[in-house]
């Protein structure tokens, strides 16, 4: 097991930034595009989501750390909420809505998935490394 020396390194993290790639392009052409109000909170979700993971990866304790993924979990929630209004006004298609959906919900469960993992060891370094199933599991100093 390889230790986790970069945020970009986390799998929620990753996802995540698919998911604001995702964003970025659908909100960025048409009508959706001219409406700026939600065009806009979406895309601030969307990066909130990696934001979050980088800047609790960077603070001193997995106390701090798991704040910020709950966070960045709310934001990947949020993404979703966001996508049913574009769906709705007509912004994008049933598939584009499914796009966002799905990677938006397993952004949700890995960063989930972290937070559980990093509750456990609330005492230990902020630090972690992934198992070969993607499963964080904690590196001690």
């Amino acid at each position: 097991m390889a230790r986790i020396e970069h945020f970009e390194e986390i799998l929620g993290w990753q996802k995540g930034r698919e998911l604001c790639r995702l964003v970025y392009t659908l909100t960025g052409v048409g009508t959706f595009s001219r409406d700026f109000g939600l065009r806009d909170q979406m895309r601030r979700a969307a990066v909130s989501v990696i934001s979050n993971i980088a800047e609790g990866f960077e603070s001193q304790s997995n106390r701090t750390f798991t704040r910020y993924l709950y966070i960045a979990k709310g934001s990947a929630g949020e993404v979703r909420a966001q996508a049913y209004i574009a769906l709705d006004e007509g912004y994008i298609t049933q598939q584009q809505f499914d796009q966002i959906y799905a990677l938006s919900e397993e952004t949700g469960r890995l960063i989930g998935g972290f937070i559980v993992y990093l509750q456990q060891h609330l005492d230990e370094s902020p630090r972690a490394t992934a198992a070969p199933t993607g499963k964080p599991e904690l590196q001690t100093r």
